[in-house]
């Protein structure tokens, strides 16, 4: 929604303030368009291997749409943690099991679609409760492969970011090779009379003009948004890290989830009493 708020405010400020003073048919120059997209597109192609293709486009219609990864969220997954943390503390850690391996089917699970609906996120989860449930590895041992697991993640996540931001980069010399293109046709029409050439020139200074507005004002908001959605759902991984270290620890699960608490962004951090509140209204449920 803000990335096509900030489109309409861009275009009024570029397209909208030349129209004033300016005639917009100008601009339109239908062979810097198809050229510019085009060499926009065979640069993507040309710079990227397959998998960064496939992970750019499926990435990109998310900058349309708001994060799923707010306080409801967040107080559904911290809730949650708390049910299975306190199943192992009375039950066991053998008690989980079931739920490990059918999360879909778990009493526990199915009681927050909106997690199970994060597959990635379930994946991380259920992995370490089995390793938890094997009582193989140690807390150091876990902390690590999990900081490792993390990165990794982190580091698909940012293929989508890397490739439009080197596109966004691209642009603006693109526009000023379409330019010159144009000036090379100008070069070769000295002859024509001057209103003629001042509008072969006028048609190959667009190329420039839209190289530089696609660049920083619509391409690298791209760019930007994908960065922020890939911060925003990196965060899950941290908040089921510390919460299940710290039960790992010895921790009570009242206060291993108040370690997933401190880990979240400040906009999507529930207070103390907010959690403690729904915590205790769940017991019942």
């Amino acid at each position: 929604m803000f990335l096509i708020i900030g489109y309409v405010i861009i275009l009024a400020a570029s397209v909208g303030t030349y129209a004033l003073h300016g005639s917009l048919a100008a601009l339109w120059v239908p062979a810097e368009y198809v050229a510019i997209f085009g060499l926009m597109i065979g640069g993507f192609v040309a710079g990227n291997g397959m998998a960064a293709i496939k992970a750019t486009v499926a990435a990109l219609p998310s900058v349309f749409k708001g994060s799923s990864y707010n306080k409801a969220f967040y107080v559904d997954v911290l809730a949650m943690l708390y049910e299975i943390l306190a199943k192992v503390r009375k039950e066991g850690l053998m008690s989980i099991e079931a739920d490990v391996e059918n999360p879909e089917s778990s009493p526990i699970f199915s009681k927050y679609p909106n997690f199970l609906a994060d597959h990635h996120a379930v994946d991380f989860l259920t992995d370490y409760l089995r390793m938890m449930v094997g009582g193989n590895l140690n807390a150091f041992e876990i902390a690590d492969l999990m900081d490792a697991e993390i990165e990794t993640h982190h580091s698909e996540q940012h293929v989508a970011v890397h490739c439009v931001s080197k596109m966004a980069d691209g642009v603006p010399a693109f526009g000023i090779v379409v330019a010159v293109m144009g000036v090379v046709n100008v070069m070769g029409s000295v002859g024509q009379p001057p209103a003629v050439l001042g509008k072969m020139i006028g048609g190959a200074l667009v190329g420039t003009f839209l190289g530089i507005l696609l660049s920083y004002g619509f391409v690298a908001p791209i760019a930007s948004q994908l960065e922020q959605k890939m911060q925003e759902g990196g965060k899950i991984y941290e908040c089921m890290k510390v919460v299940l270290l710290a039960s790992m620890n010895g921790y009570a699960p009242q206060v291993a989830i108040e370690f997933g608490r401190k880990v979240l962004y400040s906009p999507d951090r529930p207070s103390f009493k907010e959690l403690e509140d729904e915590v205790k209204s769940r017991k019942g449920k």
